[in-house]
């Protein structure tokens, strides 16, 4: 093998490839395919996937596709990090939520969780949670000076804060020595309780926060920007980054306008942001968090050095399920994952019974663990940015920050946050977008594994304490697989009443070639809303009919080919009314619709609006309430 000449790279002897050449073989793919035939763009862009705020993954980037200079890993605008040693030296931090209002258990979870790995508490206090006056017996055996505080006590945050003042005074922990966040975010709490009367006042107490932290505990942040209230409601990327950067720039004018510096004021924020099981979206966001608020810092006259985001990362409620919980370790590991890789300074994963309710024990040493494993044994910190010179990511992070820009800017003019939340604006452009989400997960276009997606039905559910009830009143809180899991709930009175589910009977045309496809969609499909299925194969309408009447069942769905569905379609639909279906439908969208089929479904139809009129339809029949 000749060796290059030096200073040329290794690829300098192959020939060069163009992207044209590229989108060529594209072309031949999406002619055997039977697409539609495309040339050039077009079929690059056959291959393009819409994402959320008019954003689009393209099938291929190149170097013609870099974004702005994103700068180095601790330098402005920190696209790569907000220190210039990532996360190599020590890790980022991992930190555990705690929302038991028993102390005992707390203090015991607590305990274990700094003795197995946990670097900073997350401690949810005041109403239905932990009360505020527990918080010293929460953290007995606690090294203050050693362990990060994070407080979440919602309306009550001054007098958490005191308790926890009072407690570095009574451990005689050094001002210097205490570290984490106070937790105040009058604006967040505006979101989620809808309660306007109070704001004013609640920011007046986190601004004198503030400023007898910036004066005497130069390690604690008074306010929190959370953009949990926005995320959980449904709010797209861009939507929860513009609400996040408006909500800092309000806290911002408040601390300024007491006399903080704008460099002191900076110091005093933390941004709190879901990280989802979307890796590459999750990983830009993060980035993109960042260069936003060194752009704010930039404007408002801060130093470099003050200007870059302290960002805490949770794992999203949106994302988590009730049923086949177990899958959401894969979705928190992901979350993780891409919240490490984007530059998160303190990562909290979810357990993964958190949809249950409280967590037990073995889900919080999982949760944990998912952490120690990507640190320790993945070794995921030891590089610094390891996202950093993907087109892809880059150029996803730079689109996102402008359209978080945009809304961040709309918002601003509406008056800022406060006035967008009294108005609606806020909430109604949220909803707007979770509407079209779950128009998605209505059709299945975004399944939810275990739920709308490979069910079991005989799967033995967990219990859990219940949670404390979060704060309502404001922006609801969704999550993707509530229209499925209402329908399994229905699913489950109708078997504790009958001692059966809700049954489907398939009758699958042919041999299992040709039915197969089909039979394994359909049975997925209704099993998604709870209905059990019975099936039974051939070509004999008398045989089916038979099979059907010993089933149970009062629907019936037809499973085969489209060729088969022409030779014995109609034949076995009337055998079946014959029998006592009172509904046949048919799996697919044959051209010519066979006599005797009521309804058709197919892959991107409305599961949820056709499992919900199934399940009306059986067990109105039933007599079931």
């Amino acid at each position: 093998m000749k060796v290059p000449p030096e200073g040329l790279p290794l690829a300098a002897e192959f020939p060069a490839a163009h992207r044209e050449q590229w989108q060529q073989l594209v072309e031949g793919v999406l002619r055997k395919s039977g697409a539609q035939p495309a040339d050039g763009p077009a079929a690059e862009q056959a291959l393009t996937t819409e994402l959320p705020d008019g954003l689009r993954a393209r099938p291929l980037y190149t170097a013609d596709d870099t974004s702005a200079e994103p700068g180095y890993p601790g330098f402005a605008p920190f696209v790569r990090g907000g220190r210039p040693q990532g996360s190599a030296v020590s890790g980022w931090d991992v930190r555990q939520r705690h929302a038991d209002p028993d102390r005992t258990r707390t203090n015991e979870a607590v305990l274990a969780d700094l003795e197995n790995g946990v670097g900073s508490l997350w401690l949810e206090i005041g109403g239905d949670a932990l009360p505020v006056t527990a918080l010293p017996e929460a953290l007995t055996g606690v090294y203050l000076d050693l362990a990060a505080v994070v407080l979440d006590a919602g309306p009550e945050f001054t007098a958490a804060a005191e308790q926890l003042f009072t407690l570095y005074q009574e451990r005689e922990v050094s001002p210097g020595a205490a570290t984490g966040s106070l937790g105040a975010d009058p604006l967040g709490l505006q979101a989620r309780t809808g309660d306007t009367g109070r704001t004013a006042a609640l920011l007046a107490e986190a601004t004198a926060l503030a400023t007898r932290c910036a004066a005497d505990h130069p390690g604690l942040r008074a306010l929190t920007v959370d953009a949990l209230p926005y995320h959980e409601a449904g709010a797209s990327p861009a939507q929860e980054l513009g609400c996040a950067l408006a909500t800092g720039v309000a806290y911002l004018r408040a601390l300024t306008a007491a006399g903080l510096s704008v460099d002191a004021a900076l110091g005093q924020l933390e941004f709190r942001y879901a990280a989802d099981a979307d890796q590459f979206l999750t990983i830009a966001k993060f980035r993109a968090a960042r260069r936003l608020w060194a752009r704010v810092a930039e404007v408002s006259g801060a130093s470099p050095e003050a200007s870059a985001q302290r960002q805490h990362a949770v794992t999203s409620r949106v994302m988590m399920t009730a049923r086949d919980p177990w899958v959401n370790m894969l979705r928190t590991t992901v979350a993780c994952l891409a919240a490490g890789v984007g530059g998160a300074d303190a990562v909290t994963v979810l357990p993964f019974d958190s949809a249950l309710g409280l967590p037990d024990a073995f889900a919080r040493r999982i949760a944990r663990n998912t952490q120690s494993i990507l640190l320790e044994e993945s070794h995921l910190a030891r590089v610094i940015d390891p996202a950093g010179g993907s087109w892809y990511v880059e150029q996803l992070g730079e689109e996102l920050a402008r359209a978080a820009w945009a809304w961040f800017q709309e918002i601003e003019q509406a008056g800022g946050q406060q006035a967008a939340l009294v108005s609606g604006l806020v909430g109604e452009r949220i909803a707007a977008t979770w509407a079209q989400r779950s128009v998605k997960l209505a059709k299945r276009r975004e399944p939810v594994t275990g739920v709308s997606e490979f069910p079991h039905l005989d799967e033995q559910p967990l219990v859990r304490r219940p949670a404390p009830a979060a704060p309502g009143g404001g922006l609801p809180q969704v999550r993707r697989a509530e229209a499925y899991e209402a329908l399994r709930d229905r699913s489950d009175a109708h078997l504790a009443a009958t001692g059966a589910r809700p049954a489907l009977f398939l009758a699958s045309i042919g041999t299992a070639a040709a039915h197969t496809a089909r039979t394994t969609f359909a049975a997925n499909l209704f099993q998604a809303g709870g209905i059990a299925t019975t099936a039974a194969e051939g070509v004999d309408p008398a045989a089916l009919a038979a099979a059907f009447t010993a089933s149970g069942a009062t629907v019936a769905c037809l499973c085969s080919s489209d060729a088969l569905y022409g030779e014995h379609a109609e034949a076995v639909a009337a055998a079946l009314r014959e029998a006592g279906a009172r509904r046949v439908l048919l799996a697919g969208r044959p051209a010519t619709a066979p006599a005797g089929v009521d309804d058709f479904v197919f892959a991107g139809g409305d599961a949820v609006a056709t499992l919900t009129g199934l399940l009306n339809e059986i067990t109105d029949e039933s007599k079931v309430a």
